[in-house]
């Protein structure tokens, strides 16, 4: 037996082959010879992917688990940052007040609400990015970003104006560019748990704003604010390494066909922006429905401290809010749990948040005790959690893998508005009436209508896409008894000695030795599948599918 080399190009790297001249086809790939004239090797590709098949996300594994943990540490970092903002706040409030600024207060606050403007504003801008340049590079790109505004922050301590673009843009965009990743992330994952790991990966920020004021208090008052901004510049590279974890497995959507006619104005557009969700006429409602029910939705976030310091004067001012991010984290974790369970309607389950959301807004000027309020506001963190933890997979629902990115990007982007106009107007009402109870009873409103108007949902359908075959992994089997039942089908009847003669005939009429024992091996299945593709379109199929692609 003379031993011959051949070097075999899979999609991740070449492998060396030994293969020996008794009967084996001499070509691959329509006839390229495996060596050349003079002995050397030749490298020979086999048959790619479809680059644009959709796979199956595995729902568990090693990897799928540190994804998890990656995207709920981003979340936490992130959002755990901007959350304490009210300690930062309460810094630069008495720097500017010690040098006679009359607008301290507003100047202070503006740093924190160009940070989260900033993060939702410019998601779709994430989504652009991340099927252009991928999930990793975006979530990389944002976690410099974060890292280097924390860190040039505390440069400019005594500069406001330096912070608004430091910690307010640069940070923002770097939240933003890190945010949509993380929730994009987990569909190529979890199918059946997505649910549930999106409850977990969005209680990241529930627990890190819980922990991190007591730490960012202690640490501006000891160190300073120039040395916590640094502390939380190294906090903030976390989401570095967490993009590193950040594998894709789904394929990126394929670029826009070319019409004529079209415009290159439109063309230029289409390269950049899904249009295909726009298309979907469930996303269109829904993507109105939830801005439109979030113009009430933070009014008690912010103004929340106030109301307790008019009606229950002496009670703890924050503990309102701290239960209701208590429960938030709960509620996370508990409905994504029920969004995962079989025939749960998750639209249904948004809907029915905004519903409580709404109506327990309007009962709290009503409220003659504190308890009582301690019990609404543990009420609404846990419906708040059940409508943060759906918007990853209700998008997935809706849009698919290939669309879900720009779908969650352009959702929160659409969101930002709606955030940061409400609580603004209920002050404005506040300062007419002197009292919260019709700024609450109207902040109630429009979750109310919002769960309206997601009815639609149900009264219109969407075309069905092209599906796309899904990647499973490979079925190894001998490529004789294989690729012989792929062309000859018996049925599950055993083959009579009539067939075993015309399988022979049939392999030895392409060069392969019938006799040989590595037919038997499935390593070596797709040396003999390539070398008979060239004259069997049946086996060419059979070797886009994957069956016979063994490791070697």
């Amino acid at each position: 037996m003379t031993d011959n080399s051949r070097i075999v190009k899979d999609s991740v790297a070449p492998v060396i082959v030994k293969a020996a001249a008794n009967g084996h086809h001499p070509q691959l790939n329509g006839g390229h010879a495996a060596l050349g004239k003079d002995g050397k090797k030749v490298i020979v590709p086999l048959l790619e992917a479809d680059a644009h098949a959709v796979h199956e996300p595995p729902d568990g594994g090693t990897r799928a688990w540190l994804v998890m943990v990656g995207a709920f540490l981003c979340n936490g970092v992130l959002f755990g940052v901007i959350n304490t903002y009210s300690v930062v706040y309460l810094s630069l409030q008495k720097q500017l007040q010690e040098v006679g600024d009359n607008e301290a207060s507003s100047k202070a606050a503006l740093v924190g609400s160009l940070t989260i403007g900033t993060t939702f504003l410019l998601s779709p801008v994430s989504g652009i990015l991340t099927d252009k340049i991928g999930l990793r590079r975006t979530t990389f790109i944002g976690g410099l970003l974060t890292c280097s505004g924390m860190f040039l922050s505390s440069y400019f301590t005594h500069s406001v104006t330096a912070l608004y673009f430091t910690y307010g843009i640069m940070f923002g965009l770097g939240a933003a560019l890190a945010y949509t990743p993380s929730l994009a992330i987990l569909g190529h994952y979890f199918k059946r748990y997505l649910g549930l790991v999106n409850g977990i990966v969005t209680a990241g920020s529930s627990v890190f704003t819980a922990i991190m004021p007591i730490c960012l208090e202690y640490l501006v008052e000891h160190t300073g604010l120039a040395t916590s901004f640094r502390i939380l510049a190294v906090i903030s590279s976390f989401v570095i390494f967490c993009a590193l974890l950040y594998k894709p497995l789904q394929p990126p959507p394929p670029p826009p066909k070319v019409k004529p006619g079209r415009s290159a104005t439109s063309t230029f557009f289409r390269s950049f922006i899904n249009f295909d969700n726009w298309k979907k006429k469930r996303y269109i409602i829904w993507a109105v429905s939830i801005p439109i029910a979030l113009f009430g939705y933070f009014v008690p976030y912010v103004h929340m401290g106030k109301f307790v310091k008019d009606n229950f004067p002496g009670k703890g001012e924050n503990l309102p809010v701290m239960c209701i991010g208590i429960t938030s984290g709960l509620g996370r974790l508990i409905f994504g749990f029920i969004a995962d369970m079989p025939r749960v309607n998750r639209v249904l389950l948004q809907q029915m948040s905004f519903v409580l959301i709404g109506t327990l807004t309007m009962c709290l000027p009503a409220t003659g005790s504190f308890p009582l309020l301690l019990a609404i506001a543990l009420a609404m963190g846990l419906f708040d959690g059940c409508f943060i933890s759906l918007l990853g997979p209700i998008a997935y629902d809706i849009c698919g893998p290939r669309g879900a990115t720009q779908a969650i990007g352009f959702l929160l982007g659409m969101c930002s508005l709606p955030l940061t106009l409400g609580p603004p107007v209920a002050g404005l009402l506040y300062d007419k009436t002197g009292s919260y109870q019709l700024p609450f009873i109207l902040a109630g409103i429009p979750p109310l209508f919002g769960a309206t108007t997601m009815f639609l949902i149900r009264c219109v359908k969407d075309e069905a896409p092209k599906q796309q075959p899904a990647v499973t992994e490979p079925k190894l089997e001998p490529l004789a008894h294989a690729a012989w039942d792929c062309e000859n089908p018996t049925d599950g009847k055993p083959m009579n000695g009539q067939l075993h003669h015309e399988r022979r005939a049939t392999l030895a009429s392409s060069g392969i030795n019938a006799k040989s024992p590595l037919l038997t091996h499935a390593s070596v299945s797709s040396l003999i599948l390539e070398a008979y593709i060239a004259d069997n379109p049946v086996f060419r199929l059979y070797a886009e599918r994957k069956y016979c692609y063994g490791i070697l």
